[in-house]
């Protein structure tokens, strides 16, 4: 719309609901901008608010400066600059000195938020640590094992272990169906030092990868006849359950920090940095029976694939 002036002039002018419309933002967000003297409309006789067509520009330059994390408030030097007439709201002198003010604000609360990051971290390290493969009087001693190969045949029993989706899960339970047991040592996390001489253990490493590859053919699994496929490792409910959220798992973590498993079914162990793990292994349990048993998994990253592969075989049978 337009109103006419004196000797003829007109302007541009639009009410509060078309200016709203224009700008993509709310009535009472524009009065909040005229409480603070930022975007004021002429207040007519009837009471309604006409503005003038550069509260557009003055709205947007707002709402760019709010997206980029600055105060409404902090916006008053380039609204100002722009009703100066200037073409862009950051030229003036003022609203260059905002910048910089923000940004010395905005190193401040990285480095705090940073601090409260690696304090966060640090805990979660201790409380994670704290259980993996000890007891009371320290790491586990060792424990004795057989071959797995010897396991083939054998109930499990009962075996319940914490699962990260916040159950419980019995390995042994006889009437759950073919389970997928893939046992492994340790998965690291980003900027979080493996225990000393992890990395050269043959077969430790690879950890991430082997849970990775399950996630990516969880359902071509159980499309191929598993009933669930659980992962099973001597490190915390906590940890495990960072893993899955990072990684964005589809299926449990299960937790052993008291190498109840290694006990029971007499599973290979190792000692390294003061925890004891487990080794690598994969369980293929039909109700609560094991039925097969791999233990040679020299590329982590593709064994999900070779399970699969075992499973359609066994299908064809």
């Amino acid at each position: 719309m337009t109103r006419t002036l004196g000797y003829g002039f007109t302007v541009s002018v639009m009410r509060v609901g078309e200016l709203a419309r224009r700008t993509g933002t709310t009535i009472r967000a524009l009065r909040y901008y005229e409480s603070l003297g930022l975007v004021m409309p002429q207040r007519l006789d009837n009471g309604y608010r006409e503005y003038p067509s550069i509260a557009v520009e003055l709205v947007e330059q707002i709402q760019t400066l709010t997206a980029l994390g600055l105060r409404v408030e902090d916006a008053r030097p380039f609204v100002e600059c722009l009703a100066d007439g200037h073409d862009e709201g950051d030229m003036c002198p003022a609203a260059l000195a905002t910048y910089r003010r923000s940004i010395v604000d905005l190193d401040e609360r990285i480095a705090r938020l940073a601090a409260q990051r690696d304090s966060l971290r640090a805990r979660l390290d201790a409380a994670a640590g704290r259980g993996i493969g000890v007891d009371d009087r320290g790491p586990v001693a060792s424990i004795p094992h057989r071959d797995p190969e010897e396991l083939i045949g054998r109930r499990v029993g009962v075996l319940r272990f914490a699962a990260t989706d916040g159950g419980t899960v019995d390995l042994g339970d006889s009437g759950c169906g073919l389970s997928i047991v893939f046992v492994y040592p340790l998965t690291g996390r980003p900027g979080v030092d493996l225990p000393d001489g992890f990395t050269e253990i043959p077969g430790a490493r690879g950890c991430t990868e082997e849970t990775c590859g399950f996630r990516d053919h969880h359902r071509d699994l159980l499309d191929a006849g598993a009933a669930r496929v659980v992962g099973l490792s001597a490190q915390s409910s906590g940890y495990q359950r960072e893993l899955v959220h990072r990684l964005r798992l589809t299926y449990p973590l299960l937790a052993d920090p008291r190498l109840t498993a290694a006990r029971a079914l007499g599973l290979p162990t190792f000692t390294t940095g003061g925890m004891t793990l487990y080794r690598r292994l994969t369980l293929i349990v039909a109700d609560g029976v094991v039925e097969h048993v791999f233990t040679s998994i020299p590329n982590p990253a593709d064994h999900a694939e070779a399970v699969l592969a075992w499973l359609k075989e066994r299908n064809a049978r």
